[in-house]
């Protein structure tokens, strides 16, 4: 999966009903269970570090690993505003192929992280990176979604995620052969003024009748369907002058 790229800067925004401290709640109990309440802990896929941080409030040396320069740089502010810049290292790294400079008594990786690195290959490739830092009696815990999620929950659904700032429309493809295609289109609001929507079998007047008059730049996007499902979709930038 390629990095998150700008949409670093709108995560935060889109994830705010997230319930970090039930996670954080969730893991801490979990490795404080199995022998784990301090010492070095590597947060893989780390993104921008709320679950890192609260990890590091609670007492553990933390390495946030992220593939995303972007993420790491809103985690790094965070970490400044809490003053746990000095406390947190932080390594743009991809998972596959880590490279740590000693030890580690456990690993995070949370909200489905393992999901999006490809290939039951190279997922094992990644649990196998992390066993070999791990100290004798270290603990790894992960979430997955599972199949199940895919098929009959995300299936070929579209979801529209409001913030105060964005939107992220939200469109999933489940192919039956086990893949699933994610389409995030990302609008920032503040600088949107019209909003509108048909199908193209409703004819050319529906059509016309959404299209917008007033000048300024739009984005059209055209989501493409065969056989009742889900095929894909283009996006097209145009600009009434004034």
């Amino acid at each position: 999966m390629a990095a998150y790229g700008e949409f670093a800067w709108f995560y935060d925004e889109f994830n705010g009903e997230a319930d970090y401290q039930a996670l954080f709640d969730y893991v801490h109990g979990e490795l404080e269970a199995n022998g784990v309440a301090g010492g070095l802990l590597a947060d893989l896929g780390c993104g921008t570090g709320d679950l890192t941080l609260m990890l590091s409030q609670a007492g553990y040396d933390v390495i946030g690993i992220d593939r995303s320069p972007e993420m790491l740089s809103v985690f790094r502010e965070k970490a400044d505003e809490l003053g746990l810049s000095g406390k947190v290292l932080l390594l743009c790294q991809d998972i596959l192929s880590m490279e740590l400079y000693g030890t580690i008594r456990a690993a995070v990786s949370t909200f489905d992280t393992f999901n999006h690195i490809g290939p039951i290959q190279q997922f094992e490739k990644a649990v196998r990176q992390a066993a070999f830092f791990m100290e004798k009696g270290g603990v790894f815990l992960f979430d997955l979604n599972t199949p199940y999620k895919h098929e009959q929950i995300l299936g070929d659904n579209a979801y529209t995620i409001e913030a105060p700032d964005a939107r992220c429309d939200w469109q999933n493809h489940y192919d039956p052969a086990g893949w699933v295609d994610m389409q995030l289109t990302i609008t920032d609001v503040p600088s949107e003024n019209y909003a509108a929507s048909c199908l193209l079998s409703d004819g050319d007047e529906a059509i016309a009748a959404i299209l917008p008059t007033d000048p300024g730049t739009y984005q059209l996007t055209i989501a493409m369907s065969g056989d009742d499902s889900y095929t894909g979709s283009g996006q097209f930038t145009f600009t009434i002058p004034e």
